[in-house]
């Protein structure tokens, strides 16, 4: 079905491959994964002028971040049994129309509780967005063209969440809050009626019954961590943390051992025995716990000691998205000659530079010194991100690329929620330490904590770039699909 569908975008293998023979299916899922991912961030900088609206504290207004992280989560690992039991276009497309219909309403909330009710409804939606449409066109892109066509879709992933803040400060400060949201229903409309237009219409697979228990436990796991991360990002040792952590701590080893057993899992945890793909995987989740060194400390730093406006620390991501948009065509097309591990390598070593730069922050660090560390991660997120990507998905049997990208999805908003907690809870536990010994010194205290997080950041990509030098292209022929040997039989290779 793989290569039948392929053949349906792109036409027979013989025939000189072109992007504008995908271009109608890859702008409706680009014009979708942004759309998602966008509203992964501008709710952040939108938070005070929400407060004010709703007249709710931030532990209140917390949760409609956390709503949609814990509903974006829950609904990942269904991803993969629905895309086989109804069809990629088809399940794409209702959940573009969930996500803008949540938008809309959360534009007309008139309480925190119908704001948080509403988000979840867009987390339903939004978290099969991503990997259902990573899927569709991994599958139309053909044999060796697999890194430059992934390579377009590394322009939501990457630049979504550098644009955000931005979008977001412009919105609230010459409009209001609403249109954060709002602005999402004439962007659903196109990718509804490009998708269906356009997208492929691929056979559906004639699948058992759902993975019930699989079901029951996956959202359980990933929802309940996501939660504890939340709170112990305020307090480890309070007690919805440790009992989050536990219920979801035993619920996740249940799901792995109900998922290892089952002929037709919710996700395929399988894959876990090709040493390629798993060196890819704990690359990319290293990646990503680095880069939110900038995607979430920049403009804490910015607006907290530097004290610019949200649209001002906003404008500073414009040159690390333009370093990024430069490199990710590039990167996508040097992986299709050299794989993966050099430009691995070069991107996470730029990642880890720019990061140990920041780490050198002081109260009188100019602001050409943040946006020329800020560029040199741009360039190392363009040149490495979709490229550790698509040997991941490369590194799996293609048959199963539907059930290996909401794995992969699942895996990172868990990585990520770690991340988020763990770096924010560093930075206030370095802000007390160097208060202390600062005597007081608000200002000092806090660039000193803001550069040792930034330096812990960096450490991380230094070891994903270590990871990096290991990782070499799938032994797969070109049209192969292997089978998935047990663990036993590949990590020792």
């Amino acid at each position: 079905m793989a290569s039948h569908a392929a053949n349906q975008g792109t036409g027979h293998p013989e025939q000189p491959f072109s992007i504008k023979t995908i271009l109608g299916p890859l702008m409706a899922v680009v014009v979708g994964m942004i759309m998602v991912i966008l509203d992964s961030t501008v709710v952040n900088v939108a938070m005070p002028n929400m407060m004010n609206y709703f007249h709710a504290t931030v532990s209140t207004m917390q949760w409609s971040i956390t709503a949609y992280t814990l509903a974006l989560s829950a609904v990942i690992p269904l991803a993969g049994w629905l895309t086989d039991r109804y069809g990629a276009k088809q399940v794409f497309l209702v959940t573009i129309v969930l996500f803008t219909l949540g938008s809309v309403l959360c534009s007309l909330a008139q309480t925190p509780e119908q704001l948080v009710l509403y988000r979840v409804l867009q987390g339903l939606g939004g978290g099969m967005v991503s990997p259902i449409g990573m899927a569709i066109i991994f599958r139309l892109a053909p044999p060796g063209k697999q890194g430059a066509v992934m390579g377009f879709l590394g322009v939501p992933m990457m630049l979504a969440p550098a644009i955000g803040p931005t979008l977001s400060g412009f919105l609230v400060e010459y409009a209001s809050w609403h249109w954060i949201f709002l602005i999402n229903l004439p962007i659903g409309i196109v990718a509804v009626l490009v998708g269906m237009k356009f997208l492929p219409t691929v056979e559906r697979k004639t699948v058992p019954a759902l993975d019930v228990a699989g079901m029951l436990l996956a959202p359980v796991a990933f929802a309940t961590l996501a939660y504890a991360v939340s709170e112990g990002g305020k307090d480890w040792g309070s007690t919805q943390t440790i009992t989050g952590l536990i219920v979801g701590g035993i619920a996740l080893i249940l799901f792995i051992f109900v998922e290892l057993r089952h002929k037709e899992p919710l996700l395929e945890l399988r894959v876990f025995g090709s040493s390629d793909f798993t060196r890819g995987i704990i690359i990319s989740w290293l990646s990503m716990m680095a880069l939110f060194g900038s995607f979430l400390l920049v403009p804490m730093y910015l607006q907290t000691v530097k004290e610019f406006s949200p649209l001002k620390s906003g404008l500073m991501s414009v040159p690390q998205v333009f370093m990024s948009a430069l490199m990710i065509p590039i990167g996508g097309k040097l992986f299709d000659k050299i794989g993966a591990r050099y430009l691995a390598i070069v991107g996470l070593t730029f990642i880890s530079s720019g990061l140990f730069l920041l780490s050198q922050i002081s109260l009188t660090t100019s602001t050409f010194y943040v946006i020329g560390s800020l560029m040199l991660m741009g360039a190392g997120m363009g040149m490495s991100m979709m490229p550790v990507n698509t040997h991941i998905l490369k590194a799996a049997p293609r048959k199963l690329v539907n059930r290996v990208t909401p794995l992969t999805t699942a895996a990172q908003q868990v990585v990520v929620s770690f991340a988020v907690a763990g770096l924010t809870g560093y930075l206030s536990s370095r802000i007390t330490d160097h208060m202390a010994a600062a005597q007081g010194n608000q200002g000092a205290a806090m660039v000193a904590a803001f550069g040792d997080t930034f330096f812990l950041s960096a450490w991380i990509a230094v070891g994903s770039a270590c990871i990096a030098i290991f990782l070499r292209k799938p032994k797969l022929k070109e049209g192969e699909e292997p089978a998935i040997q047990p663990a036993s039989a590949t990590m020792g290779h």
